[in-house]
């Protein structure tokens, strides 16, 4: 069993490339609860998590997920010894994002066998001096993440089990510090707004991986569950998608590999 979480499809892509080389199951976090039937019925060789990098750490919702793992599931995973494993998609580094994770799992007596990380596409553009990839850079990161992920999903079916991360410079500074002060003030849902661009499509309602944008009199609405993946913004067609005035020339890059909206 894969699961994932994605806001552009980065992880997606990651997740479901993944999935299809290692012959297991992929399932979003935010689209379905823990499955244990599967691990039950011996159907799952492992049990991998696909999770952007935010702000250095986790994604909340991807720990809120684990710290709901069914005691069923846990103790099957424990006593049938399923390897753990998880990839951190990011745009440069991880910083200690997979500590933070490993962490977690361990409060739920498990224990991750092998760590990843993949550098993608940087899609992170709600504060000043953070943007997309020029377009070479992001070509060049994807050819670079499908290879790279070939060879995952090789040592993961081969059980050569490691921990290969970039963590980068002044990790525990950036994680300890940026992560936190991300979970209280990363996003303000009242600064999402569209302008007179909006064509009322709906992808953006579609794209949200929380189903957090409603549509109002063919306007999006947002609510107040967004996890700051900046998924709407990224798949507006006509750029009419905003976050105050920050993103007014930000660049837009959404992976819709596989994906119908």
């Amino acid at each position: 069993m894969v699961y994932y979480f994605s806001g552009t499809g980065n992880s997606r892509y990651a997740a479901h490339m993944l999935g299809e080389l290692l012959g297991e199951e992929v399932r979003s976090i935010p689209a379905t609860g823990p499955c244990a039937e599967r691990l039950a019925e011996g159907k799952d060789k492992t049990v991998g998590f696909v999770f952007p990098v935010y702000a250095w750490g986790v994604p909340p919702i991807v720990m809120d997920f684990i710290k709901r793992l069914p005691e069923v599931l846990t103790s099957a995973i424990r006593s049938r010894k399923v390897p753990v494993w998880c990839v951190a998609t990011c745009g440069d580094e991880t910083g200690l994002a997979v500590k933070m994770f490993r962490n977690g799992l361990r409060k739920r007596g498990l224990e991750l066998s092998a760590s990843y990380s993949l550098i993608m596409p940087n899609v992170y553009v709600l504060l000043p001096g953070f943007g997309t990839d020029p377009k070479d850079v992001e070509e060049k990161k994807l050819k670079n993440a499908t290879e790279r992920l070939r060879r995952i999903a090789a040592e993961i079916s081969r059980k050569d089990w490691e921990h290969d991360i970039l963590v980068g410079s002044l990790a525990w500074l950036k994680t300890a510090l940026v992560y936190p002060l991300f979970r209280k003030w990363g996003v303000n849902t009242k600064r999402w707004h569209t302008t007179d661009a909006c064509v009322g499509c709906g992808r953006c309602s579609a794209a949200c991986p929380v189903g957090n944008i409603a549509m109002e009199g063919g306007r999006p609405r947002w609510g107040k569950d967004c996890t700051s993946c900046c998924g709407c913004f990224h798949v507006c067609p006509t750029g009419a998608v905003q976050y105050g005035h920050v993103t007014e020339n930000a660049g837009r890059y959404y992976l819709q590999k596989g994906i119908e909206l």
